[in-house]
């Protein structure tokens, strides 16, 4: 049996002191004995082969108190925790109050725990209200983008360089007559006009024309990745091997035929607007979202403790890291090109970790408030939401989630709050919003107060 008494420390911080029945510390400890008696040499047994009360009397009972208390500390400490009602944000700080043979096992654990959250004004907010609106001109960005996309490169030879080739290249950089690592390559690819190379480079290639050399005169910037060269003046000898011309395709129902599935220009430009729109209504949606989510944040109150900062910012890190290796990048030489250490990287995404961790406590507990709740027919329709991104068949988009559903509930009820707020909140037209905020700023009313945060991070997590 295990008993538990709870005392609130400051700073969100909880103590409990559990007190443990002695049969259940003795299985402990014949656990501990059965994993450390091979180790134990005793003159006149065989190794593995010492009795526990030889064993005990020889180094004496504490010898296995480690080892027992890791084997029932953590069945014991999940007891004490649902008997307690908390909610646990870290690992507890053990200490050992009363332990022995035949005697209650006494543990004292401090914890962090979840903070309460003390809402203030979340229903019927005022917001800016978004159109999604998309033009003739979006659609035409769109067909050049994809015209781009399907461009053909030329190979040139009556001509120099001009803004916007493609050249084949060697260099071999020096400073002060020295060459310098990694300034030196042949057969390199770069695209005029790119701003690949060092400010100034690529406009120097501009008139040179097949196997010409040339001396390039350019200045490292005072921000450059290599400490060593900041700020260097530098001396580039190339020569051009060959130079390639853009030809872009004519965008008429040839052009739709070759990218797409539709058979004229109109239809698939009709099919780009359609895409465009869509998407421009998710993003609207989710503009609208976050100035009402940090509105409702600003009129919150919550201590949040260190430890759920520093998780946060190690999640940070980790989807850096990750998005880094998507694109054969470590994390080392991304502090190294950006000359900044592990400490700083820290301390840049601390604001960011605040707002995430902010964020995501008031939107629990105005579920809460609300008593907002997942059911089987909010399940089936994410199941077929997904089914229908993913272009999967809803059984296997089941089956993919049968091992984390609860994943999945909490992303359907996280989003199921938004949308209650968002319908409880006020859109207002720009030259309304204005008028009512110089009404309020008359009035010294709180909704004067616009909250400008560019950390919208309200996702589902």
């Amino acid at each position: 049996m295990v008993s538990v008494t709870k005392e609130t420390l400051e700073n969100k911080k909880v103590k409990l002191e559990i007190k443990v029945d002695p049969e259940i510390f003795e299985k402990g400890m014949q656990a501990s004995y059965q994993k450390n008696r091979k180790n134990i040499i005793i003159p006149g047994f065989r190794k593995g082969k010492v009795p526990r009360k030889v064993l005990e009397n020889y180094y004496g009972e504490a010898v296995l108190y480690e080892d027992a208390i890791k084997e029932i500390f953590p069945s014991v400490y999940d007891e004490a925790v649902k008997e307690s009602g908390i909610e646990p944000v870290d690992r507890p700080d053990i200490d050992i109050v009363q332990i022995g043979e035949g005697q209650d096992l006494i543990l004292s654990a401090e914890v962090d725990v979840k903070p309460d959250v003390n809402l203030g004004e979340y229903k019927g907010i005022k917001i800016k209200k978004i159109e999604a609106v998309i033009t003739d001109h979006d659609v035409e960005h769109q067909l050049e983008h994809t015209q781009q996309e399907n461009a053909r490169w030329i190979t040139i030879e009556d001509r120099g360089v001009k803004n916007g080739d493609m050249v084949i290249l060697d260099y071999a950089g020096s400073v002060d007559g020295d060459a310098f690592a990694g300034g030196t390559a042949e057969q390199q690819t770069l695209e005029i006009g790119s701003g690949s190379f060092i400010p100034g480079f690529e406009e120097q290639l501009e008139g040179m024309n097949l196997e010409e050399e040339r001396d390039i005169n350019v200045s490292f910037p005072e921000k450059y990745h290599s400490e060593e060269l900041r700020g260097k003046d530098a001396v580039f000898h190339v020569k051009i091997h060959e130079i390639k011309e853009k030809e872009l395709p004519e965008i008429d129902d040839d052009f739709a035929k070759d990218v797409s599935e539709f058979s004229t220009l109109d239809e698939y430009k009709a099919d780009i607007k359609s895409k465009l729109q869509e998407s421009a209504k998710q993003n609207a949606k989710n503009l609208m979202e976050n100035q009402l989510l940090d509105k409702i944040c600003t009129n919150a109150e919550v201590y949040i403790p260190d430890v759920m900062l520093e998780t946060e910012i190690n999640n940070i890190i980790q989807d850096l890291e990750m998005s880094l290796r998507y694109n054969r990048m470590d994390l080392q030489s991304y502090l190294q090109m950006y000359n900044t250490s592990m400490e700083d990287l820290r301390a840049q995404y601390k604001e960011s970790a605040y707002n995430r961790v902010k964020m995501r406590l008031v939107l629990e507990a105005v579920t809460k408030a609300e008593n907002i709740t997942v059911n089987d027919e909010d399940r089936e329709e994410e199941y077929q939401k997904l089914a229908e991104q993913y272009k999967q068949e809803v059984d296997e988009i089941k089956k993919s989630f049968s091992a984390n559903e609860a994943y999945m509930d909490n992303s359907v009820l996280v989003q199921k709050t938004i949308d209650m707020l968002m319908d409880s909140a006020v859109l207002i037209e720009s030259s309304a919003e204005n008028n009512d905020n110089n009404d309020h700023d008359h009035n010294h009313d709180h909704d004067h107060d616009e909250h400008n945060n560019d950390q919208h991070d309200h996702e589902a997590e």
